[in-house]
Formats: C-alpha cells, sequence, structure tokens
C-alpha cells in the first residue's frame, strides 16, 4: 500500500495528528508558572516567581547519609517496583507528620502518591465527568486548575476574604448551582497559608464550611503543603481532624524537605482509598520504592521536627524583608502578609494588568506570576503573586526595587499619555477587589 492510500486526518502546519487528539486535551496548556521558569533560572533575574523550596537549608550530610544506608541495606527493594499504595513503614511515619495537625488515621488509609500532585490529578480522575462542578477558592492553585480543565471540569470560584473561604459565598454559590441543575462533585481548597494568596482559613470557619459541604453531600479535597511551615503561631487543625468521612487529605514532603523525591500522600475514606490504589497502580503502577525509602530513612534518623523549625526561620525572614520592601518602594499598594506558606498576594492599581506588565519586569530583571495563572475565568489582571521562599533577603529587596520601577513606570506612561487621575488602588481584601464568579 502507498503512503497516499493511509487516510490522514486534517491536522495544521505545526502538528500533522491535531484533528485527532482526544477532546479532553484542549484543556492542556503551559502553565504560567512553568513558562517563566526558563526566564527566571537566568542568573541576573530576580525571581519572585516559583515556589521552589530553598532545599539548601538541608544539611547534605543528613540526605546522603539516608541514600547511603538505603542502598547498602535495602538496595535490591529500592531499585524494584512496589506496592501501589507505597511502603508500610513510610505510611506510618506519614501518620506522625499528620498528626502534628490534630489528624487521626490508619496506614491502611494512607496511599503514598508521586508528589501530591499526581495525588489531586488521581482524584480529579475518579471523581470529574466532563461538565461536572468543582468548588475552589478564588484565585487558586495554578497546578489543581490545570489539572481540573485536563477533566473538562468546570470550575467555579468563591470569594476568600483575610480569614479564607467564605462560607456565606458558599452558601450562595451551591444554592445558585444547583437552582441550575449543575453537578458539584467537590470543593478544593488550601486551608493554610493559601497558595496563591498567603491567607489562612481562620478556626471559625472551618467547621462551618465542613457543615455546609455535608449537607449538600459535597466532597471536600483538602490540599495541604505548608501546614507545618507556620512561622509564628500553628494554623488551626486541619479539616480531616473535624471530619474524617467528608474530607480527603492531601500532603506532601517537597515544601517540608525537597520536591526532588517525588514523594506526597493522600489520606482518604477507605472505599476511595480503595479506588485510589486502583487508578494509581493504572498510572505508574506504584511510587518509586527508593524515593520513598529514602523518605523513611531520612524521617527515622534525623530530627526532623527540628528541619522544619529550619525552614520556618528561613521563610519567616525572608516573607519580613518582602514585607519590609513593599513597604519601602510601594507604599500605596496593598498586599497580604501570610503566617507561613511560601507567598504574598499584592493587589495592584485597578489601571494596571500584571500580565501585560511581565515583559517590561523581565527586562528589569525581576520575574512574579501575573493573577490571571489563579484563575479558572480570566481573572486576576490586577493581582500578582509573589514568592519569597527561594531568593536571599537581600535579593528579595532587590526584586521589589526592579518591581517598584516598573508599576511606577507603567502609571508614569498612562498618566502621560491617558491622563487618567489619581491612583485606584484595588482593595487588599480578595473577595472586593474580583467581580463575583460568572456562574453560567
Amino acid at each position: 500500500m502507498s503512503d497516499q492510500s493511509i487516510p490522514r486526518s486534517p491536522g495544521n502546519n505545526l502538528d500533522p495528528w491535531y484533528a485527532n487528539y482526544a477532546e479532553r486535551t484542549s484543556g492542556l496548556a503551559a502553565s504560567e508558572v512553568r513558562a517563566l521558569f526558563a526566564v527566571a533560572s537566568r542568573p541576573e533575574v530576580v525571581s519572585l516567581a516559583g515556589g521552589m523550596p530553598f532545599v539548601s537549608a538541608l544539611p547534605a550530610e543528613f540526605i546522603t547519609g539516608s541514600l547511603e544506608k538505603v542502598m547498602r541495606e535495602q538496595g535490591g527493594a529500592a531499585l524494584q517496583y512496589g506496592s501501589g499504595a507505597g511502603q508500610p513503614a513510610l505510611r506510618e511515619q506519614i501518620l506522625e507528620v499528620m498528626a502534628l495537625e490534630g489528624i487521626r488515621g490508619t496506614v491502611d488509609n494512607v496511599v503514598t502518591t508521586t508528589g501530591s500532585q499526581q495525588a489531586l490529578d488521581l482524584v480529579t480522575k475518579l471523581f470529574i465527568d466532563p461538565g461536572d462542578v468543582i468548588l475552589a477558592e478564588a484565585p487558586s492553585y495554578v497546578g489543581a486548575i490545570g489539572v481540573f480543565r485536563s477533566y473538562q471540569a468546570s470550575v467555579v470560584h468563591i470569594a476568600m476574604d483575610d480569614d479564607g473561604l467564605n462560607p456565606d459565598a458558599l452558601r450562595e454559590t451551591i444554592a445558585h448551582l444547583r437552582g441550575q441543575g449543575r453537578r458539584i462533585k467537590f470543593l478544593y481548597t488550601i486551608p493554610n497559608f493559601h497558595n496563591p494568596a498567603g491567607v489562612t482559613l481562620s478556626a471559625a470557619r472551618r467547621p462551618e464550611i465542613l457543615e455546609i459541604c455535608r449537607q449538600n453531600e459535597i466532597l471536600v479535597l483538602e490540599d495541604n503543603p505548608y501546614g507545618l511551615l507556620h512561622f509564628d503561631e500553628k494554623a488551626p487543625d486541619a479539616l480531616r481532624s473535624i471530619d474524617e468521612n467528608g474530607v480527603i487529605y492531601l500532603g506532601s514532603f517537597s515544601k517540608t524537605l525537597a520536591p526532588g523525591f517525588r514523594v506526597g500522600w493522600a489520606l482518604a475514606p477507605h472505599a476511595i482509598r480503595e479506588k485510589l490504589i486502583l487508578a494509581a497502580e493504572s498510572a505508574v503502577l506504584s511510587p518509586s520504592a527508593f524515593s520513598q525509602l529514602t523518605v523513611s530513612e531520612y524521617l527515622a534518623s534525623t530530627d526532623w521536627k527540628a528541619q522544619i523549625d529550619t525552614f520556618r526561620g528561613v521563610y519567616k525572614a525572608r516573607k519580613e524583608a518582602m514585607v519590609a520592601a513593599l513597604e519601602e518602594y510601594l507604599p500605596d499598594l496593598s498586599w497580604t502578609d501570610p503566617d507561613g506558606g511560601f507567598y504574598v498576594w499584592l493587589a495592584l492599581p485597578d489601571r494596571l494588568d500584571s500580565k501585560q506588565m511581565l515583559p517590561r519586569a523581565v527586562k528589569e530583571l525581576v520575574a512574579y506570576t501575573p493573577g490571571t495563572a489563579f484563575f479558572a475565568d480570566g481573572r486576576g489582571r490586577h493581582a500578582m503573586r509573589l514568592s519569597f521562599c527561594y531568593p536571599t533577603p537581600e535579593n528579595i529587596r532587590v526584586g521589589i526595587r526592579r518591581l517598584a520601577t516598573v508599576v511606577n513606570g507603567e502609571l508614569d506612561l498612562l498618566d502621560t499619555f491617558a491622563g487618567t487621575g489619581p491612583l485606584q488602588i484595588a482593595s487588599r481584601d480578595l473577595h472586593v477587589s474580583a467581580p463575583p464568579p460568572d456562574l453560567d
């Protein structure tokens, strides 16, 4: 048979197989965060964009010692396939980690995953049919939005303020969606030191939000990579500690140890846990035994709680450097002041567009993440996420000074050519600066 007789699907000049892709691939798009890494990795650029942990704060001998001991004593197991649920010893240790946030559980309900991102993907895969609704804070984690889009979910944002997710807005949105006959599958929330907003859900709101979801038979997906990285007072106990049957809890060692190991986990009600294992096995057969055993050895042989304290001190100093620099160089703007985690959410004057402004910022050798990355509906142009986790305090100060040059330069141009009048600053309250969600 000649090549000319083989039927070809119409494609485009760049991809001849374009018409053959599944419909769900329309939801796949490069995240604005990932697109920034190539630029931000240039040494002359101060990156306030990516949420990269400061792994240099880890004592190298702890990690090397754990690696060497695993290979010396468990090399055969480390290099072999493992269980789809993960290594039993590590799952026992994960229970100890979660107990610090009030969570009780059993080894049987823990599933280790390739980072918590895989757990997020697996849960979405299990529950979402095209068109199903996922409720998420406004703004929300860019990686989660990407996963939800890839499974053709409809993401509906719920307003936040300085105390986290707003219960009244949650009630109203659920009622509106139910009135339209829409199917709501779960609420996705980052209650502690939110990415990107930096705020923490108050203790008073936690049982109220869980009760709203229980009454409406809505599952809660609690994503908590930053919960142990508080600066002074610890965050309230996890949502999962209040409701064991209605919450799937996602955790990770990426922020409290190192992301290179790619070890995360899900704690789920038993029936859901069984399906998670089946979904994980169909995706990767088993998570990396080598990574799990190394993390397990690290937890067994080092004072990992003291190491988390070290991280807290590093990130607190960097957050304080960022807030001080913002107060000095951009005093007319407003921002969140987190009690832990990695991020500050900066509100811009309504006249500015953080996405359009980014090329000029890169030219001034500073990078940030535009607010649009954190909304599924196109909002966020008048905000940006600033990460303080990776740069030194000195570089943070330099980066904010450069950012101020960009912001003030843009405002000067607008004043010169448009005569737009006095500065209009978006409100610090996250729910005020954003319009109501489009629920249709």
